[in-house]
């Protein structure tokens, strides 16, 4: 009896070896990053930072903000360095957005043009790896290959720094259910068609991450049923903040806004961008990215509008600021 038992441990044992060496060597579906060599110019130095800057808010991972003031502005010298987000912000394991200036030794100084795009639409990494997916590269799956050109040309203008950061630590088992998030980006993708307002809305939302943050989760998987309809909550040491409604529903989202109204609610932060924005407390904290959004052209505001105004209406009432009076 005691040699069975023995010999059914060692059988257990050797299954379980094989299975955390499965998961340990499993890789993420990818391909060989493509081989190009990206030529920079003024429309798509310029295009990249519109995406960087305002529509992405790939500030708000990759920079160092001063979330004391309102709509946590970039802070001088520290565009891209690269931050850490800490288990305690309600993340599986401690993640690092990356160093993304071109500082050959701790950014992407060394990276080749195919390395990077790769990244960005598809999760994988210099070394193969794949990303933790709060880099949202299923949405940049549709990001066109002109804007994704356009974006690396971008980022080899900005000036390099020196700020190396520790490795991703995810917890198990989430760091084997990641392998599956990267998927490889199988044609060319064309530009949006600005032409048609509902498409080219659909693309700034989806590239802009939209519904990441205004759809809530459950087990890190968003509920697709309540896309749009506000409630994630974002979780920092002391301090939780809501994603509003913001689906068409008439008493809880913006069902009753107009055009003009949506437009003015992001004029209102122009002036906050021109002189600096105010010192806040926890009552006026917000992760929405008001000062990028403000700088967006009519145009595409507008499509974004049309765009959210014909998804299927979420009844969601939302507290954004619990136990502070609402900011909205």
């Amino acid at each position: 009896m005691r040699k069975s038992l023995t010999i059914a441990a060692g059988a257990i044992s050797v299954i379980a070896a094989g299975g955390y060496a499965f998961m340990t060597l499993k890789r993420p579906a990818s391909k060989p990053p493509a081989a190009l060599k990206i030529v920079p110019s003024e429309t798509r130095v310029a295009r990249g930072r519109y995406i960087f800057e305002i529509l992405s808010d790939c500030d708000g991972c990759h920079s160092m903000r001063d979330y004391s003031r309102f709509g946590g502005p970039v802070v001088a010298g520290h565009r891209a360095e690269g931050t850490i987000f800490k288990k305690e912000f309600g993340l599986p394991g401690d993640i690092s957005a990356p160093n993304i200036t071109p500082d050959p030794e701790t950014g992407i100084g060394g990276w080749s043009d195919g390395e990077i795009v790769r990244a960005i639409r598809e999760g994988i990494g210099r070394d193969g790896r794949a990303l933790f997916p709060i880099m949202p590269y299923s949405s940049y799956r549709s990001m066109s290959d002109e804007d994704v050109y356009s974006l690396v040309a971008y980022l080899r203008t900005l000036p390099p720094v020196k700020n190396r950061l520790p490795k991703t630590r995810i917890d198990f088992p989430v760091w084997f259910f990641i392998k599956s998030a990267p998927q490889p980006v199988a044609a060319p993708v064309p530009p949006p068609d600005r032409a048609h307002r509902l498409r080219y809305g659909e693309y700034l939302v989806e590239i802009g991450g939209c519904a990441e943050c205004h759809t809530p989760a459950k087990g890190g998987e968003p509920e697709q049923n309540m896309k749009f309809g506000g409630g994630r909550e974002f979780k920092l040491p002391g301090l939780i903040v809501v994603s509003a409604n913001i689906s068409p529903d008439p008493e809880t989202g913006i069902g009753r806004w107009t055009e003009q109204q949506f437009l003015e609610k992001f004029a209102e932060y122009k002036s906050y961008v021109a002189n600096g924005s105010p010192k806040v407390g926890p009552e006026g904290f917000t992760m929405m990215p008001w000062l990028n959004l403000s700088q967006l052209p009519a145009e595409d505001l507008g499509a974004i509008f049309t765009y959210l105004k014909v998804q299927p209406p979420v009844r969601n009432a939302v507290e954004t600021h619990p136990g502070y009076p609402s900011q909205r």
